[in-house]
């Protein structure tokens, strides 16, 4: 089913984007949350008429993305984990353990913006993406070192 935008969806676009999904999800989850309308001509219209108000919203999302870009770029945080006599991680360092990281800089992230492909399993140090908005991708360097 296609659908149109009215809000930024991370997975699918930005606001007055034109987007095919699932029936299902655009019936039960998109159209009902008012993230999306359906597209026909006239909501197409519509769309037109309010393309203006549209980037300024888009506007202002990208401003404030690029904003917590700079916040984050070249963040240094140190996670302490036990470790055994042969310096090996008893469990690992996952997304909550970074996010815990980031919110005691007072830094606030959402668990689907942080793009950990794997847990962290040794010690070292990481290169970590934050997802902030599409195409914005800084880096978080991540210290995992024995806990005292």
């Amino acid at each position: 089913m296609k659908v149109i935008l009215t809000e930024t969806v991370g997975s699918l676009g930005v606001i007055g984007s034109e987007v095919v999904v699932a029936d299902g999800y655009a019936r039960n989850y998109l159209i009902p949350q008012s993230k999306a309308v359906e597209a026909t001509a006239s909501n197409r219209k519509r769309l037109e008429q309010d393309k203006a108000k549209f980037d300024i919203q888009i506007a202002k999302e990208k401003e404030f993305a690029e904003e917590m870009a700079k916040r984050l770029e070249g963040v240094n945080v140190r996670i302490g984990v036990k470790v055994s006599d042969q310096d090996r991680l008893y469990g690992s360092v996952t997304v909550k353990n970074i996010i815990d990281a980031l919110a005691a800089k007072d830094i606030e992230v959402d668990k689907r913006m942080v793009l950990l492909k794997e847990p962290i399993k040794s010690l070292g140090t990481y290169n970590v993406p934050i997802r902030v908005y599409k195409g914005v991708k800084p880096e978080v360097i991540v210290e995992v070192h024995p806990e005292a």
